[in-house]
């Protein structure tokens, strides 16, 4: 009997073994690898699966990852898909759910994404862990990486550290666990989660071993690290390079610092805060080309060459809270799309803006998003085939450079060529209410991307665009 169990061991590893090489070759030929080549060409899709679907779920979202392609998605960012908070639920304004009377409208009000109970779960209103495990395999097979927002400053007032480990948050002067905090002790406005105490090791070895879990076992490719700049820089010089090792990973910074790039070991990418509200104030009258020009001239000392930009008219925060692209751009929407793909760095789609969003998605209740193909599927569709096949616009760890071409009225027209391996592509826009007469310091003969003819261009030569209308020429 003895002999019989130990060759019953024997066996069960030898299956078990087998099992798992197979496994890992499974994964290693549907994980498409984060390359430099990736990187150059990609293009980010925020996805709110909430408001994804009247289903609000992973399943219905997995059914449109082929769509998605079609756009050279090469990159999901996943909002927050873990279980929300109970306690502290936030229903609107200062209000909680508990505050809330009537059951039924209770139920309405489904809490903020940010308010994590449970790092290593998911949310049963978005499906199970199966779903997103088949949402992660669709997407690989489909050569996109899948990166999830990760909100390591604080979490929900349910979350099982409250009670197990209350030496992880922030205690005020009675001891008692506080919500986030500004610098001068006031409170941010963040009443339903709890705020993390990063001086504890123990804190930052849980939290660590939170985001190894998503990597080793759910084959997640990265992550977007929420207010990562509230952070110490020494958690993310201790964490990222750890996450690193494990496999090779994608990493977004919701912060604008330079130092959280710094290096090879920290993130790929930041926000592009800075362009986003200067291209808000431009279309609203309230900045100039000037402006742009010297933003440009910043972002050269500022950051590092391989530091990768976001760039967006868009995001979640900016549509709950803001408006629409619509109400930040007015006339101005269509060219400010077109300069967020051809600036140096990285574009962004939010969800719904392929499909013309123009409502405020609703953040802590059920909404939805169009599903009907219209101006922008069909722009974000030649632009990216641009993006991919034109080394003038790679926006990664190896830039095409980008060079301002000279005008006769810079305050209004910008203008400028980027160039890498031979390939040229020249954007000039007038970013004005006004339709403008300038001349150029350009010459060349080139082909109008979106009309497809051949146009030629000479120096002192008068061009008159109307108002917010773009020229974008391939050489």
């Amino acid at each position: 009997m003895k002999k019989l169990s130990i060759l019953f061991i024997a066996l069960s590893l030898l299956i078990s073994c087998k099992t798992d090489k197979k496994t890992a070759e499974i994964i290693s030929k549907k994980t498409p690898i984060v390359t430099q080549e990736m990187m150059e060409t990609a293009i980010i899709y925020e996805a709110n699966i909430r408001q994804y679907s009247p289903e609000g779920s992973f399943t219905e979202f997995t059914k449109d990852i082929p769509v998605l392609k079609e756009l050279g998605v090469k990159i999901i960012w996943l909002m927050p898909v873990h279980p929300i908070s109970m306690t502290k639920r936030k229903a609107t304004g200062d209000t909680f759910v508990s505050d809330i009377k009537d059951p039924e409208e209770r139920k309405k009000y489904l809490g903020s994404y940010y308010a994590v109970s449970d790092y290593r779960g998911v949310s049963s209103d978005y499906g199970t862990k199966d779903d997103l495990r088949d949402l992660i395999k669709t997407a690989h097979e489909n050569e996109m990486l899948v990166i999830l927002d990760w909100v390591p400053n604080h979490t929900g007032w349910d979350h099982s550290w409250i009670k197990e480990h209350p030496e992880f948050y922030t205690k005020n002067a009675k001891g008692e666990i506080t919500e986030p905090l500004n610098e001068d002790g006031t409170p941010v406005g963040w009443q339903d989660v709890a705020d993390l105490d990063y001086s504890n090791e123990g804190l930052r070895k849980a939290m660590i071993a939170d985001l190894q879990y998503w990597l080793k076992d759910e084959n997640i490719d990265g992550f977007r690290c929420d207010v990562a700049g509230s952070l110490p820089i020494e958690f993310w010089q201790e964490a990222v390079p750890q996450l690193r090792d494990t496999k090779d990973i994608f990493m977004l910074a919701e912060a604008w610092e330079p130092e959280l790039l710094k290096g090879t070991n920290l993130f790929d990418m930041c926000y592009g805060w800075e362009s986003h509200f200067l291209m808000v104030d431009i279309a609203k009258g309230k900045k100039s080309v000037k402006d742009w020009d010297q933003y440009m001239v910043k972002m050269d000392t500022f950051y590092e060459k391989d530091d990768i930009i976001m760039n967006f008219t868009v995001n979640h925060d900016e549509n709950s809270w803001k408006g629409t692209v619509k109400e930040s751009f007015g006339d101005a929407d269509e060219v400010m799309a077109v300069l967020s793909y051809v600036t140096p760095g990285m574009p962004l789609i939010y969800s719904g803006q392929e499909y013309d969003l123009n409502h405020k998605l609703k953040f802590f209740e059920k909404d939805s998003i169009p599903k009907t193909k219209g101006k922008y599927f069909d722009l974000y569709s030649k632009l990216q085939s641009l993006k991919v096949k034109n080394a003038a616009l790679n926006g990664g760890k190896d830039a095409a450079s980008c060079q301002r071409i000279k005008t006769s009225d810079d305050e209004h027209i910008l203008a400028f060529t980027r160039e890498k391996n031979g390939k040229q592509i020249s954007f000039i826009a007038n970013l004005s209410d006004k339709s403008t007469t300038f001349t150029i310091d350009y010459e060349a003969t080139v082909k109008n991307f979106f009309t497809g003819k051949n146009e030629t261009y000479k120096k002192g030569q008068e061009i008159n665009l109307t108002p917010w209308s773009y020229l974008l020429l391939e050489n």
